[in-house]
């Protein structure tokens, strides 16, 4: 398994080369002229570039970052732990979250939330872009079990709702992966692991809560909201859908107070007109516009 976190340096002192120009000052350029100038002039000249050649050498200090919460992951001044339940959600199905290591450090994220809401024995994150048996034996067994599912839409992936009423043995494990569409995407078709639990999606018409970042279509859910979803139907208990979605809304509604904006979906953005960028000239990337402008499945 790879390094699940990015190498994080210091940034380095900078070096200016030899004859690099500095702002000039009229007593530079009076000596670039070939002018006189007087000694105690040049002494407090020579002063100041020491000075200044001093501040080159003094060490950056990384950002300082806020304290947050143990237990949602939030600052603290902002912390949304009023909104999670007293005490973790009693369920019987594992859950395992693929995770981007790009989504890690992201501010708005909403796996550690998601966590906070379950007992840490029922939900497991697992950080990195390729996963194999050598790497990670552990979810290799997991994967190779027939009561493992993995949650990604596509023209293979059975209707979660559908697939547990037919289903010989029932689902005790689901895998859903963190990340951007075109990560996930990434993710799911580059780790042969993935091939071996049943593939399934979501079938549902509800729009995203999740409306301070933007999504490709009006019914693509965040990381949280499709596990909440899938929980529900599997525990066969709606309260673990609500439950899991009011942090979520907390965190929208606190950031909108604040200055944030709601994101309108692409696909919205597309069919009226507002999209604000040029169209793409890759024919691949345009035709997945066009798709989503006719509200056509990528």
């Amino acid at each position: 398994m790879e390094s699940q976190k990015e190498a994080r340096t210091l940034q380095e002192p900078v070096e200016r080369p030899p004859g690099a120009s500095r702002s000039q000052t009229p007593k530079d350029k009076e000596r670039q002229e070939g002018g006189a100038v007087p000694a105690a002039a040049a002494l407090g000249a020579e002063g100041d570039d020491t000075s200044a050649d001093g501040l080159w050498e003094l060490p950056v200090e990384p950002a300082e970052r806020r304290p947050e919460c143990s237990r949602c992951s939030r600052p603290q001044k902002v912390c949304l732990c009023p909104f999670l339940p007293a005490h973790p959600l009693p369920i019987s199905t594992h859950l395992i979250i693929i995770q981007h290591p790009a989504e890690e450090n992201k501010v708005l994220r909403t796996v550690p939330l998601l966590a906070a809401c379950l007992p840490q024995d029922k939900c497991k994150v697992k950080i990195g872009r390729r996963f194999s048996e050598e790497r990670d034996p552990e979810l290799s067994t997991v994967c190779r079990k027939s009561g493992t599912l993995i949650l990604y839409p596509g023209a293979e992936a059975a209707n979660l709702e559908e697939f547990i009423l037919d289903s010989p043995v029932y689902p005790s494990t689901i895998i859903i992966i963190d990340g951007t569409w075109s990560q996930a995407k990434d993710i799911f078709y580059k780790n042969s692991l993935f091939r071996h639990p049943k593939q399934v999606q979501l079938k549902t018409s509800i729009s995203s809560q999740y409306v301070i970042r933007m999504q490709p279509t009006n019914t693509c859910l965040s990381t949280l909201e499709c596990a909440a979803v899938a929980l529900s139907i599997l525990e066969k208990n709606n309260y673990i859908q609500e439950t899991l979605l009011r942090p979520l809304q907390a965190l929208c509604s606190f950031q909108l107070q604040h200055g944030a904006q709601i994101r309108l979906s692409k696909e919205h953005l597309l069919k009226n007109g507002l999209y604000p960028k040029p169209m793409p000239k890759n024919k691949r990337k345009l035709r997945k516009m066009e798709l989503l402008m006719n509200s056509v499945k990528i």
